[in-house]
């Protein structure tokens, strides 16, 4: 059994990950830190516990400094997205396909309304990130649900299914890649085999990249569009700084286009929308584009090694819990229906244990029985809230 000194940091830029504790983080006025009451332990939101990368917190001090906090102006984004593309994922991207945006969920409302008609089925691939079953009908279009196939805890497309709900008549295909909860890194193979269905039924492919720079150790993160012509048409990619360097309260994405005529689509999208974005969302994305690789390069070897700790926590203080390490993001799907604590295992786990996670039945029908958990906090918090979650299932 490994303790929570047992995976040892990575470099020296992890010990201030390592130093990450309640009593600090408990300040925070974020989301993840304020819903709950104070008593509770927050492991429910896709937001990392750890210190901003220097870059980022230099340039955002630099901004507060000079009063500098009006609306967004986006030149060097484009450029510093390309050149982060290319270095971390081997993608070359032109920057004049790309562009700003608030954020991903506005970019896929946006490219189904330009992409495909109204009341056209639009399908996501269960369990998937709760905003999906939302954002399609907001957009007018129809949720078309495909689980992913699951061979005992790991997951990976049904192509099959796909065609099914393509020959249909589906006309939006709604792609998380990687996937929210799994984890799972879909292969180039596989999503070869979407490129060509997409192309033979007429669907426009919608990529939702914001967890590829989050790839761990031992996969390789295939972005839709680097598949090349047989991708690009009727398809666009949005990906964001916000996962990777924990920015999501500052507003700002990347939408990313590689076809010409999907470009002239795109163009429509509204300076009102674009206008959303936020001026230090841009300039912090700028600089985690462009400074924060050794930054990032820390974090993944931490959360490496906090995967594998989860690992070792589930298998001693919860062994009949199913969980497959996933290979990208910093989130954990857990499966505790061998507790028989319902669909809704979350609840209990608040309630008797004092510990968040998100419900798995938010993500679908295939979530029940099981939550997501995010480890991207120390190790020290990581173990105690294995530990809750532990005293949650034992017997009143």
């Amino acid at each position: 059994m490994s303790g929570p000194g047992s995976v040892m940091a990575m470099g020296d830029g992890t010990a201030a990950f390592d130093g990450v504790t309640w009593d600090a983080l408990r300040h925070r006025r974020s989301a993840k830190w304020r819903r709950y009451p104070a008593d509770v332990l927050p492991s429910w939101v896709a937001e990392m516990d750890f210190p901003l990368a220097a870059p980022v917190k230099q340039v955002l001090l630099e901004a507060i400094e000079r009063d500098d906090t009006g609306y967004a102006f986006f030149a060097g984004f484009p450029e510093a997205t390309a050149g982060f593309l290319a270095e971390r994922l081997k993608w070359a991207v032109e920057p004049a396909g790309i562009s700003a945006l608030p954020d991903v969920m506005a970019g896929v409302t946006e490219s189904l309304r330009l992409l495909t008609g109204p009341g056209d089925g639009v399908v996501i691939n269960t369990p998937v990130y709760p905003p999906f079953f939302s954002a399609i009908p907001d957009a007018g279009r129809r949720v078309v649900e495909v689980p992913l196939a699951r061979d005992g805890i790991t997951y990976s497309l049904d192509l099959d299914a796909l065609e099914c709900a393509f020959a249909a008549g589906a006309r939006g295909y709604l792609l998380c890649s990687p996937h929210n909860p799994t984890g799972v890194v879909f292969s180039e193979a596989e999503l070869a085999g979407v490129a060509g269905l997409a192309r033979r039924y007429d669907v426009a492919v919608i990529a939702d990249e914001i967890h590829g720079p989050l790839t761990l150790a031992g996969a390789t993160f295939t972005p839709y569009l680097s598949l090349g012509p047989e991708a690009a048409p009727q398809a666009v990619a949005l990906t964001s700084a916000s996962k990777a360097f924990n920015l999501p309260g500052l507003k700002c994405a990347a939408l990313i286009v590689a076809d010409p005529d999907v470009l002239a689509l795109t163009a429509r999208i509204t300076d009102e929308v674009r206008d959303r974005t936020g001026l230090l969302g841009v300039l912090a994305a700028i600089a985690a584009f462009g400074e924060g690789g050794p930054w990032l390069d820390d974090v993944l070897g931490y959360l490496d090694g906090n995967r594998r700790l989860l690992a070792d926590l589930l298998a001693e203080r919860l062994p009949r819990a199913g969980y497959h390490p996933p290979r990208a993001t910093c989130l954990a799907w857990v499966d505790l229906s061998a507790y028989d604590l319902g669909p809704d295992p979350a609840a209990t786990l608040l309630e008797r244990g004092r510990v968040a996670v998100t419900a798995g039945p938010d993500f679908g029908a295939p979530g029940a029985g099981l939550v997501r958990l995010n480890f991207g906090t120390s190790r020290a918090l990581l173990t105690e809230t294995v530990d809750r979650m532990a005293r949650a299932t034992e017997p009143i």
